[in-house]
């Protein structure tokens, strides 16, 4: 093993708390001893695992908490989020799960529009599986990548763990990028998007979201995924993050493409794909590429209507499933 990697990583003997994906995990050198809090969190990577030594007494009573952003499109709800966790709960009957929404304004605008909402914050959830018993909790996060939504969950995580038995935090859809050692969730994911073939004179424009956070920069490791998989058509942009529909549209003149094809690259097909990507006003993504002269056709299929992304959710909510119950 290399010695940046011995560096780098946390011992189970010198603390409860690290991150591991399936088996792999990292251990600090040997030589460091007592090593403080910070230096141990510094290093904290992949799957999150937290024991209370205090609380190991109390029997295990298990739950699995879906983390979503959420969606006012009640469609979505039913065939992207919804459909994910029941596809978690068939591959764990034995345990609750439940689907929490990170969006409290998303929550609160399904009230106003449909009366009621079956979704709670993270925060009532979890207060609510400690007043029903529930000792070990696993938290599943249903983001793309580990952004500023990935972020709360992991905040959520830090602030709740003490609480529980034992808590776990799963990886989002995309984390591994095929480093040493490690799986490649990017091309995984990649490999499982269901792109149009290939047609010359077409290009395929997927949108995702786009975030100020540095993790921005998995856009640019998709589209190298892409790449290798030689799918050259095919160009990722963001509504709030880089690069831009501006940063594809003049090449996709300059390489005579005369189709575009536009698909989301998000969770759901909501409230940016239905309008900021194909609504038919002025500034939609469609209407701006239509007046540049291409013909436009928009697919409106979150990811998770996909029983290939599903199953790859399953895969993450396996492992923090896994590291809850070793």
């Amino acid at each position: 093993m290399k010695n940046w990697k011995k560096f780098l990583a946390v011992s189970v003997a010198c603390s409860s708390l690290f991150f591991a994906h399936a088996d792999a995990a990292y251990q600090l050198n040997d030589e460091v001893a007592n090593p403080p809090v910070a230096l141990q969190m510094a290093t904290q990577i992949g799957v999150l695992k937290y024991e209370n030594p205090n609380l190991q007494s109390h029997m295990d009573k298990d739950a699995i908490v879906v983390l979503s952003f959420g969606t006012t499109y009640k469609d979505q709800r039913t065939k992207s989020i919804d459909a994910t966790a029941q596809a978690i709960q068939a591959a764990h009957p034995n345990a609750k799960v439940v689907t929490a929404f990170t969006s409290h304004i998303v929550i609160k605008h399904i009230v106003e529009n449909e009366g009621k909402c079956d979704y709670m914050t993270p925060e009532q959830t979890l207060d609510q599986l400690k007043r029903e018993g529930y000792t070990r909790v696993a938290l599943v996060s249903l983001d793309v990548i580990p952004g500023m939504e990935y972020k709360y969950d992991i905040a959520l995580f830090h602030e709740y763990k003490t609480q529980f038995k034992k808590m776990t935090l799963g990886t989002p859809l995309m984390y591994w990028q095929g480093q040493e050692e490690q799986p490649d969730d990017v091309m995984q994911v990649m490999q499982s998007l269901h792109l149009p073939a290939y047609k010359k004179g077409t290009a395929i424009l997927l949108m995702a979201h786009g975030t100020p956070d540095p993790s921005n920069a998995y856009y640019s490791v998709m589209q190298e995924k892409l790449r290798r998989m030689k799918r050259d058509d095919v160009h990722i942009y963001t509504v709030e993050g880089w690069p831009r529909l501006e940063d594809w549209a003049g090449k996709m003149k300059m390489h005579k493409v005369e189709k575009i094809i536009l698909m989301p690259l998000m969770m759901v097909a909501g409230d940016h794909a239905n309008n900021d990507m194909a609504g038919d006003e002025d500034d939609s993504h469609k209407v701006i590429l239509q007046k540049m002269g291409f013909k436009v056709e928009a697919k409106l299929q979150g990811l998770g209507e996909s029983k290939r992304i599903r199953d790859i959710f399953v895969e993450r909510a396996n492992e923090a499933w896994e590291a809850l119950v070793k």
